[in-house]
C-alpha cells in the first residue's frame, strides 16, 4: 500500500511546487504580505545554493530514520531563523557564502555517503548551516518587507523543501531507491563544489 500511495504524494507535492511562483506573482501588489511573506516564501526557491542544502536536509533525515527525520528539518528552520535575525540586524558575520556552499558540499555528502553519525552531531552540522542560510536571508530582507511576514514566509518554504527531501528520501527502502539517494548527494556535493568556486573567484 505504502509503495503506491508514494508515487501519488511525490506527484502532488512536485504539482504545489510548481504553482507557487504562479500564485505568488498573482498576489504581488496586494498589501504588506507581498511585501513580506511572498517574498520571504520566494527567497529560498530562487537560489539554487539554498535550494539544495534545504532538501539534502530532508533526505538526510530520512536516511537516518526517525528521530532524526523530524529533528533535522526542524532544527534547520528554527536556527535558520535565529540567523535571519542576526542578518538583519546587520551583525558582521565573515564567510556566510562560503558557509552556504559548503553545506551543499557536505549535506550532499553526508546523504552520498550514506553517513550515520550521532543525533546531536548531525544536528549541530544542520543547525551551522541553518545560521549560514538564515544569515543570508536576513541580510537581503528587502527595505519595504516586514521582517516578521518575511522570515515566515522563508521558513514555510524551508520547511516545505525539507518536506520535498524527505518524501524523496523514503525511497532509501528499496536497494535502487538508495542508489538513486546517493547519486543526488554526490549532485548536491557538486551543486556545492560549484558555488564554492564562485564565491571563492
Amino acid at each position: 500500500m505504502r509503495t503506491q500511495r508514494l508515487p501519488g504524494i511525490t506527484s502532488l507535492l512536485i504539482a504545489l511546487l510548481a504553482l507557487l511562483p504562479a500564485v505568488a506573482h498573482a498576489h504581488i501588489g496586494q498589501g504588506d504580505v507581498s511585501g513580506g511573506f511572498i517574498a520571504g516564501f520566494l527567497h529560498p526557491l530562487e537560489g539554487l545554493d539554498h535550494v539544495i542544502a534545504m532538501v539534502a536536509v530532508g533526505l538526510w533525515g530520512a536516511q537516518l530514520g526517525r528521530p532524526a527525520i523530524w529533528v533535522l528539518p526542524v532544527t534547520f528552520p528554527v536556527v535558520m531563523a535565529f540567523g535571519g535575525v542576526l542578518g538583519g540586524l546587520g551583525i558582521n558575520i565573515p564567510g556566510i557564502e562560503i558557509g552556504i556552499a559548503l553545506s551543499g558540499i557536505i549535506l550532499g555528502g553526508m546523504v552520498a555517503f550514506a553517513v550515520r553519525p550521532p543525533l546531536w552531531f548531525a544536528g549541530v552540522i544542520v543547525a551551522l548551516f541553518a545560521i549560514c542560510h538564515g544569515y543570508a536571508h536576513g541580510r537581503e530582507l528587502p527595505e519595504s518587507a516586514n521582517p516578521l511576514t518575511f522570515a515566515a514566509g522563508f521558513v514555510i518554504a524551508t520547511g516545505l523543501l525539507h518536506l520535498a527531501g524527505i518524501v524523496f528520501g523514503t525511497l532509501h527502502r528499496w536497494r535502487q531507491g538508495a542508489q538513486a539517494l546517493r547519486a543526488a548527494g554526490v549532485l548536491i556535493a557538486a551543486g556545492g563544489s560549484y558555488f564554492l568556486y564562485s564565491a571563492l573567484s
